[in-house]
């Protein structure tokens, strides 16, 4: 039986206002909450018992996804009462575990999504003896991200973190956030007290001679941890550039989920979500952005890239580039918001207060 931990307790701050209400496992991504499209990919690829190791808004998540048994998984929770940073978090769950000391345990990163083929990591990771394997992916600018560089069977060498200058930049794999741990390799973190796996327990693990593998699968992958990366993954999985066996009907230009109201003459394009019981107007144009359930866009309104909360009101004629507009929030009509602003939840935008250009 394979067994996975899946660590869903940040606090999403880079999220907000999207996780004021929700944490950001929740939030949907093509229509449904993006944590079932992480359950879904571990179901198929084998995985029956899933321990989610919780902090943040730790209560909203067991009254929806409950035993796990409609996904055809056995599903845990353990909450964290004081954050315990990503090592802490797996060693915290470590009780909740059935495996023997060898077998293989699945973690993953609760805001990655990826293509990553979960069956060939755990297979990478019997056939070459290591104590942990790590998912690496290439990317064009390492900056940002951790570095692991490996020798040419694939065997970590170094963990580096994000790098600055050129001759740091040793090579462009990276820790993509999912890994295989021995058992008991998890039973060697500390307990009681913070840990994160990238910048202790790993290093720790390689300094004492532990074989650490690293397999390059430079499938679909995206750290969903901005509004403008989370609008784009829903748009890649309502494409389907984003492989996901929980997305709600075909994959297209456009999910329209039940409930919603859609004028005739609106424009939906490029992996747009329209939610549960939201109301689209006449002539409308919606392109790659997300509406959340309940939300209504009036006549008019150009939104692209964006945002909208649960529940929240976007004006006649408004336009939205870039943007997010929180749960409850209303922008009245004939406003303009342009890349990276965020209006807050249950804010209200009088008409035509916001603007970019003039008013004729």
């Amino acid at each position: 039986m394979t067994e996975a931990i899946l660590l869903v307790g940040g606090k999403g701050t880079r999220l907000r206002p999207l996780t004021v209400n929700t944490p950001k496992p929740m939030v949907p991504a093509a229509g449904v909450p993006f944590l079932t499209h992480q359950l879904a990919r571990a179901k198929a690829a084998g995985v029956e018992h899933i321990v989610l190791a919780t902090s943040y808004l730790a209560e909203v998540f067991e009254p929806h996804f409950g035993d796990g048994s409609s996904l055809g998984l056995h599903l845990e929770y353990v909450t964290e009462d004081e954050p315990l940073g990503t090592g802490g978090a797996i060693r915290n769950v470590a009780s909740r575990l059935h495996s023997g000391p060898d077998a293989p345990v699945l973690i993953f990163n609760g805001d990655i999504l990826t293509g990553l083929d979960i069956a060939a990591l755990v297979s990478t990771h019997r056939t070459s003896g290591a104590d942990v394997s790590l998912h690496l992916t290439r990317v064009e600018d390492p900056r940002a991200f951790g570095l692991v560089p490996t020798d040419d069977t694939g065997r970590v060498t170094a963990f580096l973190e994000k790098p600055q200058t050129p001759e740091e930049i040793v090579t462009d794999q990276i820790n993509a956030g999912a890994y295989v741990f021995r058992r008991s390799v998890i039973d060697t973190i500390p307990t009681g007290r913070p840990v994160s796996v990238e910048r202790e327990t790993f290093p720790d693990l390689l300094s004492s001679g532990a074989h650490l593998q690293g397999m390059v699968d430079s499938t679909y992958w995206l750290d969903l941890g901005t509004p403008q990366a989370f609008v784009r993954g829903s748009a890649d999985l309502v494409q389907g550039r984003a492989p996901s066996p929980a997305v709600p009907g075909r994959c297209g230009d456009r999910l329209v989920m039940p409930g919603a109201a859609v004028a005739p003459d609106a424009k939906l394009t490029g992996g747009t979500v329209i939610g549960t019981d939201a109301v689209v107007g006449e002539g409308a144009r919606i392109e790659g952005s997300t509406i959340l359930a309940g939300a209504v866009v009036e006549a008019g309104a150009v939104i692209t890239d964006s945002l909208v909360g649960a529940g929240a009101r976007i004006g006649a004629r408004t336009t939205l580039l870039g943007a997010v507009v929180g749960d409850g929030a209303s922008v009245g009509p004939d406003n303009e918001l342009n890349p990276g602003v965020r209006v807050w939840c249950d804010a209200v935008l009088p008409a035509a207060s916001v603007r970019f250009s003039s008013d004729q």
